[in-house]
């Protein structure tokens, strides 16, 4: 291969190396903001991370970049790059695209708000005064509306709210994900109904008995140890840490987890964790070989949630899990567990119930508390609706879709932090990550028969190998729908996730 091209590829790369150094040193001012920072340093922190922003799009935007690729491209011998090289010359080339269109100011003024955002909604959830979040979320609101404006013309959507969609699952649509979930929902809800109708019922009064946080973090500690999480050995590259809404950041050798710990509601932490869990081991058995390239992240927020999903639900509410895992937590906890049988245990923990948070909904009615946010986000970047009309809303869809009266805007719309944090287009996302956790699911049923009996002794390894071969290690290397295809020979489907539901809770409720 030419000398020119090579040379020209590695000055890329090293370009691309930098700003994920200083992305990766963003994501732990991010983590420090939500865990140890103190309340008094909010607005220097809104104004160091609208720094790091603007270093970062400055680095983006650098017209080095654009003479790199525009030289790379030309090159005669283009050809001859692997099919790494070029899916990274694909992936700096949009980011690049899209960095340049968007104004510098913008970008930094959003970063900014952000911090300000989330600092107002933290304190309006806790006085559960919407009002007080409002004015903070209009401007969050119609800065992203800006950005989302700009995208669309360079990503060449058909809206605001697919460019916006298409930042965190590529080149997913609105309309696509319209029909995928309304085909979702009108299962979700006969599953539900034959569930609350069921004469079997679960004794979830178990799950309100009193765990001390102490022991808790004792849990914690055991779960991570058993999805291969490491937080403890001197080569040790996660912790655990506590926050108001769970979350996983960092990158390869550096992956954190948070979670929180209530007394009178042990099995929201102890769920928590195996969700963040499956973020960080997908972050830290990414393929080393391309730590600082485009290639080497998670193929999207979708795929992310797919993991996530999977160990914290498709392992973790098992009953083969608890055949393992119930012996331990008797241990731990003493005698608060010591008359607790395992099948009474496995119903309590799969109760299906409307509830009004989506962090500790059930299986079942998941996905509808997702498609009530994406339904709301898609009419409000389509100028359908107005932020103040949010809550209004966001109630009556409660009321419609889950049965569920909301009592405040704290239990309500103010619940997640992510329209805070700027991540619009990002809760479709959970929804197609369960999705995806099906079609894997069915796939590596074929290749690992015996991966119930495997977990019931306590043997996670084999299938997060499996994992490893056939999801971390393709990273960002196909877009979503070609690497559910590549994994799966399948196209995006909703069946297997919905048969692996009626399969388990049918068992579960006894029809």
């Amino acid at each position: 291969m030419a000398e020119s091209l090579i040379s020209s590829y590695k000055k890329l790369m090293e370009k691309a190396k930098n700003l994920f150094i200083l992305q990766s040193a963003a994501a732990i001012v991010h983590w420090d903001m939500e865990t140890k920072m103190p309340p008094k340093a909010i607005k220097l922190r809104s104004l160091q991370l609208a720094m790091l922003s603007r270093i970062g799009h400055k680095m983006s935007t650098d017209p080095e970049i654009g003479g790199l690729l525009e030289d790379i491209m030309k090159h005669p011998e283009y050809e001859r790059l692997n099919a790494v090289q070029k899916r990274n010359m694909y992936l700096i080339k949009k980011h690049y695209d899209e960095q340049t269109k968007l104004p510098e100011e913008l970008v930094v003024e959003i970063a900014r708000q952000e911090a300000i955002a989330v600092d107002a909604w933290k304190k309006a959830k806790a006085a559960k005064n919407f009002s007080m979040f409002k004015p903070e979320l209009e401007k969050i609101v119609e800065l992203k509306k800006k950005a989302a404006e700009i995208l669309m013309e360079v990503k060449e959507t058909a809206t605001p709210y697919d460019a916006l969609i298409d930042i965190f699952e590529p080149k997913m649509t609105a309309e696509t994900i319209s029909k995928v979930f309304d085909e979702l929902k009108e299962d979700l809800v006969s599953l539900l109904r034959k569930c609350e109708t069921a004469p079997k019922q679960p004794n979830i009064s178990i799950l309100k008995r009193k765990v001390p946080v102490d022991i808790q973090r004792k849990i914690s500690k055991a779960l991570a140890e058993f999805v291969g999480y490491d937080i403890e050995s001197k080569e040790a590259g996660g912790r655990i840490d506590e926050t108001e809404h769970p979350f996983t950041t960092g990158y390869y050798d550096d992956v954190r987890i948070t979670t929180h710990y209530y007394e009178d509601t042990f099995a929201s932490s102890l769920f928590s964790v195996l969700h963040e869990g499956g973020h960080a081991i997908y972050e830290q058995n990414l393929n080393p070989e391309w730590i600082f390239q485009p290639v080497g992240t998670g193929c999207s927020s979708g795929f992310h949630e797919s993991q996530s999903r999977f160990v914290e639900n498709i392992i973790g509410r098992s009953r083969e899990f608890w055949i393992y895992f119930l012996p331990k937590l008797k241990e731990l906890t003493g005698n608060i567990f010591s008359d607790v049988d395992l099948d009474t245990f496995v119903h309590a923990i799969n109760q299906v119930k409307p509830s009004k948070i989506r962090v500790e909904a059930d299986e079942v009615t998941y996905c509808l508390h997702i498609i009530i946010r994406f339904n709301l986000e898609r009419d409000i970047f389509a100028d359908k609706i107005t932020v103040a009309e949010l809550p209004e809303i966001w109630n009556q869809s409660y009321k419609d879709y889950l049965g569920i009266e909301i009592e405040n805007d704290s239990e309500g719309v103010m619940q997640d932090t992510h329209w805070a944090s700027g991540l619009y287009g990002y809760f479709p996302s959970y929804a197609l990550g369960n999705i995806y956790s099906g079609q894997i699911l069915a796939k590596m049923e074929k290749d690992l028969p015996d991966w119930r009996n495997q977990i019931a002794k306590g043997n996670f390894q084999n299938i997060k190998q499996w994992l490893v071969k056939n999801v971390h290690s393709y990273g960002d290397l196909y877009d979503p729908a070609d690497l559910i295809k590549k994994i799966t020979g399948e196209e995006l489907s909703v069946k297997p996730y919905l048969n692996y539901l009626n399969e388990k809770y049918s068992k579960l409720y006894g029809f």
